[in-house]
């Protein structure tokens, strides 16, 4: 999975990409100090992994992995080449979601480019510059696709399609919320990668103080989450600042400062969470003396799907899965026990994998 990370410039991207990545991009007071997009590959927490790894002995316990791509803080005009210009966007229309950095504090030591603190405000500037870079690439394919559209049926019908999106843009309308027509549509419109089609994670950066009631009492939060609730969007609040603080610790550490706090994940595992359920992903395991490892698949993955995540041929020569559920597994100590006690299903090509699943492919070349 892969989310960009956007925001204004000092609304809190930079330090909320270090504390997720420890990467040490730069964070300073002052606009455009993030000037080639940083990346980081960052594993999922998910402590199925190490419980079944210490259970098998395993030689290796592979996480699941995120990568972050923070951008440079975009201004209005970006898209016309204001500040650092448009050639940031091309860096996210490869990510899966975007991640938006809004502030919701105050703070008279961060300067705010436009002098005040205003969430809406912020997200309107940021969406129409995503706008604008969308318009830009339809504008090129529209010139491409009209040259032939005389001549050719399908041209025409596409054409016609970049027209119905243009205008749905330039109504300030974003294009996650466009309606295509039948499936030769949704194809094409998969295929122009449009930056306000990929679903949106607001991270609510807030003040220290406003934390531990996950920012209810904070006004500006609540404009957000009004805002979110209107788009489909998912929102998690944050201080990237705290953030920072605990990304230096080791995990007990970790656990202590977070309790002090009054918390009971940090804001890595809340925006794991909150991209999971915006994609609709889960995990499914395999558990061995090799490796014990995660594996991301889309809600819904039947099985032999599920199986090509690990290698094609798994899924070309699937047979059957042995399925148990980690709990279970857990619990009687081993899949032998698992088995006597009748929990584990053999399940072949129309079993639905789910969350939390420990498989055991059957598979023949």
């Amino acid at each position: 999975m892969k989310l960009g990370i956007v925001g204004l410039p000092n609304v809190g991207k930079s330090t909320l990409f270090n504390s997720l990545t420890k990467a040490g991009a730069e964070s300073a007071n002052y606009p455009f100090c993030t000037i080639d997009p940083n990346v980081g590959i960052v594993p999922v927490p998910d402590e199925r992994l190490k419980l079944l790894g210490d259970m098998y002995h395993s030689k290796k316990v592979t996480h699941a992995v995120i990568e972050f791509v923070d951008i440079a803080g975009l201004v209005k005009g970006a898209s016309k080449g204001e500040g650092l210009g448009n050639q940031f966007l091309s860096n996210i229309r490869e990510v899966d979601a975007i991640v938006h950095v809004v502030r919701c504090f105050e703070d008279d030591n961060v300067v705010h480019v436009d002098g005040s603190v205003d969430p809406l405000r912020d997200i309107e500037t940021i969406n129409l510059e995503l706008i604008f870079s969308d318009l830009e690439i339809l504008e090129r394919r529209i010139a491409k696709t009209a040259k032939g559209a005389r001549m050719d049926k399908t041209l025409a019908k596409e054409l016609k399609l970049l027209e119905r999106i243009k205008a749905h843009l330039e109504n300030g309308d974003l294009a996650i919320t466009f309606e295509t027509e039948d499936e030769d549509e949704e194809a094409w419109f998969s295929e122009y990668n449009l930056l306000t089609a990929k679903p949106v994670i607001f991270a609510a950066n807030v003040g220290e103080d406003d934390l531990a009631d996950d920012g209810v009492s904070n006004e500006q939060v609540g404009k957000v989450r009004e805002f979110a609730k209107s788009c489909g969007s998912e929102v998690f609040v944050i201080c990237a600042q705290i953030e920072q603080e605990i990304a230096e610790l080791d995990d007990d550490e970790k656990a202590m400062f977070l309790e002090d706090l009054g918390l009971s994940e940090s804001g890595l595992e809340k925006l794991i969470k909150a991209s999971y359920k915006l994609l609709g992903l889960i995990s499914y395991l395999t558990a061995g003396e090799d490796e014990t490892r995660a594996w991301t698949i889309k809600v819904g993955t039947k099985a032999p799907q599920a199986a090509g995540k690990i290698h094609t041929d798994f899924e070309r020569g699937f047979i059957k899965a042995e399925v148990v559920n980690y709990k279970d597994l857990l619990e009687l100590g081993s899949l032998a026990a698992a088995r006597e006690k009748g929990l584990v299903g053999m399940e072949g090509k129309e079993y639905v994998v789910q969350d939390g699943d420990v498989i055991l492919f059957r598979f023949n070349v």
